[in-house]
């Protein structure tokens, strides 16, 4: 295989790679992929939210715990106390009790309060980790169906993957370098190939003063004068 003919075949596979390419992003499973990573983003970012609201209902309620505690101890240390006293002093300690019990009835009904909170927060904590293992179960489903549906294309792309290499081998570095230049402009249509004096892509007719020059070069890879691909001139000059 010439150099010219190694760079017609490689871009014939590179194009055929992008249909490839193109075929796969189209496959319904990747839509509904793409769909899923959006889903599962948006349901860590809520996750982490609800976690961070659970932790402090639990440190709300385990403070109201613990303060409740403290104040029935400090109760029953009036109480002990009162039974000690003497008579002046039991109404100090009444009003002492007295407010004690408001505090401690106080702690009671916020308690409640917060047992509720931290129950909604559980529950919408265990729903979101649920739908979260809805949705991995379906990513694998769909990934497991993508990779069945797409095995003839994933074969075909692995073949020309390998071809492509022993191609590229062909090419000199220089005549390599622009195919990859000149395809990144064109959009993987690098090179045309001189049929008569008309280029295969741009289909510019070439004047007989510019066939005349490619002919005089000699070379069997030119650049169009007009679209600036490269130009396959191998054997189009020949026939003349």
């Amino acid at each position: 295989m010439s150099e010219s003919q190694a760079l017609l075949r490689l871009q014939e596979i590179d194009l055929q790679l992008m249909r490839d390419s193109h075929a796969l992003r189209q496959m319904p499973q990747q839509k509904r992929l793409a769909a899923l990573a959006q889903a599962k983003k948006k349901l860590k970012s809520e996750s982490q939210k609800i976690v961070g609201q659970r932790k402090d209902a639990q440190m709300e309620l385990d403070d109201n715990e613990e303060r409740h505690i403290r104040l029935l101890q400090i109760m029953d240390e009036v109480r002990e106390k009162a039974q000690e006293s003497g008579y002046r002093e039991v109404g100090d300690i009444e009003s002492q009790l007295t407010s004690l019990a408001k505090k401690v009835e106080k702690l009671e009904f916020a308690h409640g309060e917060l047992q509720a909170s931290l129950g909604k927060l559980e529950k919408a904590e265990a729903n979101a980790r649920a739908l979260g293992e809805r949705l991995d179960r379906e990513g694998e489903e769909l990934e497991a169906s993508y990779k069945r549906d797409s095995a003839d294309i994933m074969a075909r792309v692995r073949e020309l993957a390998r071809e492509r290499k022993a191609v590229l081998a062909q090419l000199s570095p220089q005549t390599a370098q622009t195919y990859d230049e000149k395809s990144k402009r064109f959009g993987g249509l690098a090179v045309e190939r001189l049929q008569g004096n008309v280029p295969s892509v741009c289909r510019v007719k070439l004047q007989p003063s510019q066939y005349g020059d490619l002919r005089s070069a000699g070379e069997p890879i030119a650049e169009c004068p007009y679209c600036h691909r490269m130009l396959v001139v191998e054997g189009a000059l020949d026939a003349e």
